[in-house]
Order: structure tokens, then C-alpha cells, then sequence
């Protein structure tokens, strides 16, 4: 689950991490009041989405008077802010961020990651923060130090200093540094953080250390055990298929292609969608029902796939071990029924009662057509959408 900019500095707050002065706004009469709170100018408004790169787009601007902030506050709030991140179709604004300004002297970037190859956890840092780091990191690697923890005996003052030195830290800075450090990983910990980011980490010119920016990404898997986390969740921030996927507990994630896949098993999932590509199409979702699934689920999968108006088409591909095909096919039936099928469907099935699943696919009168297998299925209904 990703959270704003705003939201992960509340916590960093909680954990002393030091970030600016500042408050968020959802209109400019607010960003004006939050701007002559904090007492002097200039001040950095900066559109909250959950995407990067909103500087390049124009999503953070300084202003250097209350008029400016007036100005710049409206142009942002009520945007639609296009980002390498939010793709062309970008994100429309609905809050900024109101922050005092800094006399930064240098920009630095830090992040925290689990790292699944050694199963241990990463702290990345970089002397050249800011906003070309993406680039930094495919052009000139070596400009990326990496400190590798065991996440069973955590953070050790070693591994701070071994960050602090990395980064050619001045002696004034490097105290406050390693504390933050230490405070960062906690929060990571604390919360079953899959991301913890900061792009710029800024020293300024009074040799303070703060994140001027903050990005966090929390594991959906662990969210039960950090219930607090769940208020943070901004859905109009979220597809709205995807949203209502996970109300049914749907591992459900829209793409830009046209052939609709529901599968159950995320491996199995992938592979469907590299063989959709295989045959000259391109997928228009991943959807997992889950091993366990019910004819419920089934319904509700079939139904929010088929929302997606770019559908033109539709691939099951489904192995039946926990989920029988024959109730996975009694669920794609009445969907089928309820949704008023109107593109191809393709199936392939196997497993336990793939016999009476085939029979009750075969006997429901729509137009469910069947496959011997993964390849066949999928040239079948690329087929069915190319030439109708």
C-alpha cells in the first residue's frame, strides 16, 4: 500500500526523523494559512500523489510571497499532473504539501528495501540525490552504496557508520545522520515496510540533516498487524477496479492490453500473461482468484474483468487442486450470465473434476469456448479478438 508524502512524514515524526515545518492544504485559502503559520518565506508547495517525479511535471513550486502561494497552490491543486510514474493519462491533484523553505548546500538520496536475494535488508544511499537519481543508478552504479543488515540482529552502529562514511559525511553531520538512520530502520521494521525512501535527504547550509521528501510502501500481506496504517489509504488515488477487487480479497491489477486474464495462482498468472504477448496480444489485467477461491470470487473476478471497456477478450487458465474446476466453471457461468457476456472467452482447465466442469461449460449455452491447452487457448482467443 503506498501512502503521500505527507503521511509518511507524520511518521517519520514519530520516530524523530527530521523533516521541514509544513502542513497540507486542499485549497488555497488553507495553503495561504499554513504558509503564514510558519512564520517566514519562501515556502515549497508540493502536489501529493502517489507517483514520483512531480517536480519535472511541475507539481512542486517555490513561492516567495503570500500572493505567489495563493497562485501556485491554485494551479496545482485541481491538475492533472503527468509523471514518468503516473503514465500520459497522469493523476489529478486534490491536496498539496505547504513546507518551509531550506539553504540546502547538498542533496543526498537513502532508502531502505528487503533485499529477497540474500533475504536481508538494504540501505541504499547515494551522494547524488535529487531528482536524476534513476538516472545515476542505471548510468553510473558505483555511485550507490549499499549496506546489507540480517534482519534478525538488525541495525548495528557499524552499519550507520558504514553508510555516513560512504557518503563522505562531515563529522558535524555524521552524529545526527547515524541517529536517523537507526530511527529509519525502526519505522521499516515496525511497520512491514516493502519501501522507505529519501529523495533528497538534504544537509543544510546550519549542517542540519532532514528529508525533504518521504515515500513509503507497506506490504498489503502484513497491514492486519498495523491496523492504523489502513487510514492512510487514499482510493481516489487507486483504480477503480482495483479498488473493488479487494473488497473480494482479488489480487487484481489493471493493465493497458486488451485480453482479459483471470488465473488462479500467481505464478501460473505470469505465465499466462507472457504467452498472451507470445501470440501477438497483450494483457489487459493479472487476476488471481487464489487457490481457496469460491464461486463467489469467481463471480466477482469475472465481473470487474470484465469492466475494464479496453476487454476485448478474455483467457481462463485455470488448474483445479483446491479450487474444483467444476465450481470455478459454475462461478464463470453465472457471471458470464449476469454480466450479459459480450466478447469471446477462451478456457483451459485442468485438474480435479475437469470433466464436469467441461460439461458444465459445454451445457450453459453461452459462447465459452475451450482449449487442449495454454498455447492453444492463447492463439484461440487472440484470434477470436483480431478477426471476429
Amino acid at each position: 500500500m503506498k501512502v503521500h508524502e505527507y503521511q509518511a512524514k507524520e511518521l517519520f515524526k514519530k520516530y524523530n526523523i527530521p523533516i521541514p515545518d509544513g502542513g497540507v492544504a486542499f485549497n488555497p485559502d488553507e495553503a495561504v494559512k499554513i504558509a503564514e503559520g510558519l512564520g517566514r518565506l519562501p515556502v515549497v508547495v508540493k502536489a501529493q500523489i502517489h507517483a514520483g517525479g512531480r517536480g519535472k511535471g511541475g507539481g512542486v513550486k517555490l513561492a516567495g510571497s503570500i500572493d505567489e502561494v495563493t497562485s501556485v497552490a491554485g494551479d496545482i491543486i485541481g491538475m492533472n499532473l503527468i509523471t514518468h510514474q503516473t503514465g500520459p493519462e497522469g493523476k489529478i491533484v486534490n491536496k498539496v504539501l505547504v513546507e518551509q523553505g531550506l539553504n540546502i548546500a547538498k542533496e543526498l538520496y537513502l532508502s531502505i528495501i528487503p533485499d529477497r536475494e540474500t533475504a536481508k535488508i538494504v540501505v541504499m544511499a547515494s551522494e547524488a540525490g535529487g531528482m536524476d537519481i534513476e538516472e545515476v543508478a542505471a548510468e553510473t552504479p558505483e555511485k550507490i552504496i549499499k549496506v546489507y543488515i540480517d534482519p534478525l540482529a538488525g541495525i548495528q552502529p557499524y552499519h550507520c557508520r558504514q553508510a555516513a562514511f560512504g557518503l563522505n559525511l562531515a563529522p558535524a553531520v555524521m552524529k545526527q545522520f547515524v541517529s536517523m538512520l537507526g530511527s529509519l530502520y525502526r519505522l521499516f521494521v515496525d511497520y512491514d515496510c516493502s519501501l522507505v525512501e529519501i529523495n533528497p535527504l538534504v544537509i543544510t547550509a546550519e549542517d542540519t540533516v532532514i528529508a525533504l521528501d518521504a515515500k513509503i510502501d507497506f506490504d498489503d500481506n502484513a497491514l492486519y498487524r498495523n491496523k492504523d496504517i489502513l487510514e492512510y489509504r487514499d482510493i481516489d488515488e487507486e483504480d477503480p477496479l482495483e479498488v473493488e477487487a479487494s473488497k473480494f480479497n482479488l489480487n487484481y491489477i489493471k493493465l493497458d492490453g486488451n485480453i482479459g486474464n483471470m488465473v488462479n495462482g500467481a505464478g501460473l498468472a505470469m505465465a499466462t500473461m507472457d504467452i498472451i504477448k507470445l501470440a501477438g496480444a497483450e494483457p489487459a489485467n493479472f487476476l488471481d482468484v487464489g487457490g481457496g477461491a469460491s464461486e463467489e470470487m469467481v463471480e466477482n473476478g469475472f465481473r470487474i474483468m470484465l469492466g475494464d471497456e479496453n476487454v476485448k477478450g478474455v483467457l481462463i487458465n485455470i488448474f483445479g487442486g483446491i479450487l474444483r474446476c467444476d465450481i470455478f466453471a459454475e462461478g464463470v457461468v453465472k457471471a458470464a450470465q449476469k454480466t450479459g457476456l459480450n466478447v469471446p472467452v477462451v478456457i483451459r482447465m485442468e485438474g480435479t473434476n475437469v470433466e464436469e466442469g467441461r460439461r458444465i461449460l459445454a451445457e450453459s449455452g453461452l459462447n465459452l469456448n475451450t482449449a487442449a491447452d495454454l498455447k492453444d487457448a492463447a492463439q484461440k482467443v487472440v484470434q477470436l479478438v483480431t478477426n471476429p
